[in-house]
């Protein structure tokens, strides 16, 4: 885990053991992050946004150009990335505009790189083109879920509603998942249910 940038956005490197794997997003620092993948000695084989906001890619067009990985998003989030600039602006922070994604996801595909298998979850609520990215004991939940939280709802394209029937699908799973936020703390999903209103409020 990486957190970057003025949010403290949480950027994860995610890979098997024959360092085959993918980014998920890259929200500021390019040079750290380049650093961390040629340190780790990790083939990219996708940059997993788990949505479009401006703190989630502040590093991606760097990180794309260097390793040539494609950059797969949402298709409900994938007008963002080109006027991510002015979403930027509104919070007093430079992002520069995203070139469009490579693959536009959808509810229930499945990615491999290497060894690993991604499933990918639409768990709109935050934006309409939030995404859970399971993985093995996994889970990487964006801002649909935080240790103790939620993401907000109040900004363009968020929605209460959608948010609440994204924690609900969440908290259908029995398995114990690592859940790796998009911003804060690691958790479990076993802990969520207990101690986060939130969660504990979708059951």
């Amino acid at each position: 885990m990486m957190p970057l940038g003025v949010m403290g956005t949480n950027c994860y490197l995610v890979f098997d053991d024959q360092k085959q794997g993918v980014l998920i997003d890259p929200g500021a620092n390019a040079t750290f992050i380049l650093n961390a993948i040629q340190e780790q000695g990790v083939t990219l084989h996708y940059i997993l946004l788990t949505h479009g906001h401006f703190d989630h890619v502040g590093a991606l067009e760097e990180v794309r150009r260097a390793t040539g990985a494609p950059v797969a998003i949402h298709q409900d989030d994938a007008y963002r990335l080109p006027q991510v600039d002015k979403e930027g602006a509104r919070f007093g922070v430079y992002t520069a505009p995203q070139q469009p994604a490579d693959l536009l996801l959808k509810d229930e595909q499945t990615l491999e790189a290497g060894d690993l298998q991604l499933r990918i979850l639409h768990t709109p609520g935050h934006t309409e083109g939030g995404i859970t990215i399971l993985c093995g004991q996994a889970m990487f939940t964006g801002d649909t879920l935080f240790c103790d939280g939620v993401g907000r709802t109040d900004l363009p394209g968020g929605d209460e509603l959608e948010l609440h029937n994204s924690l609900v699908r969440i908290a259908s799973f029995c398995d114990n998942y690592a859940v790796y936020p998009g911003h804060g703390d690691v958790t479990n999903l076993d802990r969520e249910k207990e101690a986060n209103p939130y969660l504990g409020g979708a059951l």
